[in-house]
């Protein structure tokens, strides 16, 4: 049921549709219905184990299943979605989009057998600019739904040299090879890992974030994203 007062708070501060900027109805959150039933998903989940997103990984880490709700593609629509929820300053976004992610992937049986979330992290001073991790809280927002724990502890980003976006395959990975650490603070060793990050192109940072982890032994790792390059 909606709330007298979210109808209020609707009613003196109406919210406008990240996607296609029109007044979102009673109920609607971040995207309208139209938009939402236009976004270009994926569907990766009903076979997460074998889709392009999946095969992105695949003889790099130890990958068990992989899907991003929607297919990114710079300058779109939809791309209003991750450039608000990065630039500017709406973590709402993230939570909202990472508990529509989960409820649909959920319904594939995703989840099943994982232990924990682990969000890419940003380093320290970017962290500090933005305010917030946009990964983070994305996976809140399926913590919300699935009851799995984040954990923020277990690797560290230690550096950021720009953006991936212009970038070759090869200087992707050059790019963040060894941006990553382990700090030792939660032992991994015979987990299932759920990796999320808001955007996955070649795939270079999460390989590289999970590089770090390669001391433990029977690690697994499963990847989420909202959006993914085709």
């Amino acid at each position: 049921m909606i709330s007298f007062w979210h109808r209020l708070l609707n009613l003196i501060s109406p919210q406008a549709c990240c996607v296609c900027g029109l007044r979102l109805g009673i109920g609607e959150d971040v995207l309208c219905a139209s938009c939402n039933l236009h976004l270009p998903r994926t569907y990766f989940s009903s076979n997460a184990f074998d889709n392009p997103m999946a095969r992105r990984f695949w003889g790099k880490i130890p990958i068990q299943r992989a899907a991003a709700l929607f297919y990114y593609e710079a300058g779109s629509e939809v791309s209003k979605l991750i450039h608000d929820l990065k630039y500017h300053q709406r973590p709402d976004i993230g939570v909202t989009m990472g508990r529509m992610t989960a409820e649909e992937f959920a319904a594939d049986g995703f989840f099943d057998g994982i232990d924990l979330i682990l969000p890419i992290p940003l380093e320290r001073k970017r962290r500090r600019q933005r305010g917030y991790n946009q990964s983070l809280e994305i996976a809140r927002g399926v913590a919300e739904v699935t009851g799995l724990p984040i954990d923020e502890q277990a690797v560290k980003r230690l550096t950021f040299t720009g953006s991936q976006t212009r970038k070759s395959l090869q200087q992707r990975m050059e790019n963040v090879e060894g941006a990553f650490l382990d700090t030792g603070r939660t032992d991994l060793s015979g987990h299932h890992v759920l990796v999320v990050d808001d955007i996955v192109t070649s795939g270079a940072t999460i390989c590289s974030c999970v590089e770090a982890l390669k001391a433990y032994t029977d690690l697994k790792v499963s990847v989420l994203s909202l959006g993914v390059v085709k």
